[in-house]
């Protein structure tokens, strides 16, 4: 989806930039800002900046997430997580294990238990045409806390 827009956008944009030597009129006027009285800026130099912003914009995309995580429910009280973390970021490298204790905690407070223990943690890089992408995974159980016995306390060995 991303790819198609981008394409389209870098249509437009070449369309407008190229002349057939034709009468017709261009896509972008060539015409200029005046920004102070002694700069000014084309209306071509804009298009292309815009062109640019949006190709890093679509490929980094700053606004998403560090990481996807994908739950699996392997039974009543064990969790299995997959995390892949993005292929262009600027950080966030060491932060899955942090995200895997989050949502960790959050299903064992949404299942009412009251505690959970990681029965599996791995980490690692998965290689890929585009480029090498981190990931992460992990399971975990929910445990509820035993009850305390009073008689076994003072019972001697």
């Amino acid at each position: 989806m991303k790819v198609a827009a981008l394409m389209m956008v870098a249509a437009v944009s070449i369309t407008g930039c190229s002349s057939t030597g034709s009468a017709a009129s261009p896509l972008i006027p060539a015409k200029s800002i005046q920004l102070t009285t002694t700069t000014s800026v084309s209306l071509s130099t804009l298009a292309t900046a815009a062109v640019v912003v949006a190709a890093i914009y679509f490929v980094y995309d700053p606004l998403a997430p560090n990481w996807e995580i994908e739950e699996s429910r392997l039974n009543d009280d064990t969790y299995r997580f997959s995390l892949k973390m993005k292929r262009y970021h600027t950080g966030g490298a060491g932060e899955s294990i942090q995200i895997l204790k989050r949502r960790a905690s959050k299903i064992q407070y949404e299942q009412g238990f009251s505690g959970y223990q990681i029965l599996e943690y791995t980490e690692g890089i998965e290689s890929q045409t585009i480029g090498a992408r981190r990931m992460a995974e992990g399971t975990i159980k929910l445990v509820q806390r035993q009850q305390a016995d009073s008689f076994l306390q003072n019972e001697r060995y």
